[in-house]
């Protein structure tokens, strides 16, 4: 549970090491919840080695434009040459060799590591734009819903329930090509840009509500406290209320949110790409990577495990990472 500005303060006693006058100098310093989750997120080594899992994740990918030039290879320049006649890769383990660390796609002859590297771009580019427009949309509504209440919160928690009831899948897959037919002919190339805006679209329309109704029920729960009432008395208007008062002390559950939001992002523009749905076969994509694997399971099982193995470590390490963040900001959660 959150706690307000006041009750948010705990106190660290300060010892002396040994001195005879430590007694009487004994005093307390002030520490904020901040504070005190940062101390309990690196005493967890759940959360170190995870975060570490993160950190390089995000390294590379903003390093990718970077790593290409030092690799030199391009995600779509084509390795023809070292396939055989059945659009296999020559050598062992799907064409490893110390020029191409992952081996090469069959078929298309392109460095698999190379996609990697991009793809791991493109999937955290579409997660934190989605997770930060959801968000943003979600603590806006919900805020001004829980605030106010009235007319303006039943209207909010209509639109909310309306959106979960839409089935996900079957709205993406029906409007993905809509907003690409309205925009490309069918026989036109689709921009990766596009491809990658639509998605976050998608996401934003179907993502704000679980974090609207975590908002709303923390402000209900805040709106009736001493400090929202005294700040209320004073004359304060709706900003400072809600900018000063409210949102303040709710951003542990909104973080550990967002958190958690980013590898369902993840995971969902990958099963888009999977279908075929938003990004182009150009555009390095975990989804478009393993779709095209599938038909080389027994012959290059080597192609299906490199995009594998690195999705699911990414995914795995969001989610002990928030797990953990939970943990550090709501310690009682894990009892």
């Amino acid at each position: 549970m959150s706690l307000s500005p006041v009750e948010g303060v705990a106190l660290a006693e300060i010892e002396s090491g040994g001195d005879p006058a430590a007694p009487e100098r004994k005093g307390v310093v002030g520490r904020s919840p901040g504070q005190l989750a940062w101390l309990r997120l690196r005493r967890d080594r759940t959360a170190v080695v995870s975060g570490g899992m993160l950190v390089f994740f995000m390294l590379l990918a903003l390093a990718a434009p970077l790593i290409e030039m030092v690799y030199g290879v391009s995600p779509r320049e084509q390795f023809q040459h070292l396939l055989d006649g059945f659009g296999m890769p020559l050598g062992y383990v799907g064409g490893v060799t110390g020029d191409h660390w992952f081996g090469l796609e069959p078929g298309l002859g392109r460095d698999i590591f190379i996609r990697l590297i991009y793809g791991l771009r493109t999937s955290l580019f579409i997660a934190f734009a989605a997770a930060v427009i959801t968000a943003a949309i979600g603590i806006v509504l919900g805020t001004l819903a829980g605030y106010l209440g009235g007319w303006l919160d039943a209207v909010i928690n209509w639109i909310t329930d309306l959106t979960l009831a839409m089935p996900f899948l079957v709205i993406a897959l029906a409007l993905t090509p809509t907003l690409v037919l309205r925009f490309y002919g069918e026989r036109e190339q689709v921009s990766s840009a596009f491809g990658v805006g639509v998605l976050i679209a998608v996401f934003a329309v179907f993502g704000w509500t679980s974090t609207a109704r975590l908002v709303r029920g923390q402000v209900i729960a805040l709106r009736e406290r001493e400090f929202v009432e005294a700040a209320r008395a004073s004359g304060a208007g709706l900003g400072h209320m809600l900018f000063r008062q409210l949102l303040p002390n709710i951003w542990a559950p909104i973080l550990v949110s967002f958190s958690l939001a980013v590898p369902q992002f993840i995971t969902s523009e990958a099963a888009l790409s999977f279908i075929g749905v938003g990004l182009s076969d150009e555009t390095p994509s975990f989804g478009r990577m393993i779709y095209r694997s599938l038909d080389y399971l027994q012959t290059d099982p080597a192609y299906v495990f490199f995009p594998g193995i690195t999705i699911f470590a990414l995914v795995f390490a969001f989610n002990l990472f928030g797990d953990a963040l939970r943990d550090a900001l709501d310690p009682k959660s894990s009892r």
